[in-house]
């Protein structure tokens, strides 16, 4: 499980003296806790490595929009320090499909729920996101998805 892995990361971390990891690794757990703490409440809770890839996906996003702000700017400094947060962010994500293995991905759903117009995007993406959420991220695969079925 990537909780387990997340944890014995962090005592590594700690062992090792790395304070930018574990400070990293203690936002990741922060994160996560707080997901949990969302879903007390929740009628279904989604598998346990679903779960974690959805929030380490979403801190990702945050800091890569924050990269982005912090260089436009002028902080080099903290977009750096988001990169590092980054890298050990992706350190604890499933390995993400290929351009070929998603575009394949992508036919093979395209064609087992017909879809034959944008229209149909929905129901698509939805069938992605079900089967490939950890391994593909969706607003990348929403473009793909668009153009094959534009075409």
């Amino acid at each position: 499980m990537i909780r387990d892995d997340i944890k014995a990361a962090q005592i590594a971390a700690m062992k090792s003296g790395d304070k930018d990891r574990v400070a990293a690794i203690r936002l990741i757990q922060s994160a996560i806790k707080n997901r949990d703490i969302e879903l007390r409440t929740s009628e279904s809770t989604p598998d346990d490595d679903a779960l974690v890839t959805e929030v380490l996906q979403k801190m990702i996003k945050q800091r890569r929009e924050s990269i982005q702000m912090y260089e436009a700017g002028g902080r080099a400094e903290l977009a750096e320090a988001e990169k590092k947060e980054v890298a050990v962010i992706e350190g604890f994500l499933p390995a993400q499909m290929s351009e070929e293995e998603t575009n394949a991905a992508i036919d093979a759903i395209v064609a087992e729920v017909g879809a034959s117009s944008v229209k149909d995007m929905g129901r698509v993406m939805a069938v992605l996101k079900e089967r490939h959420a950890a391994q593909l991220d969706m607003s990348k695969v929403s473009g793909l998805v668009k153009a094959r079925l534009s075409a």
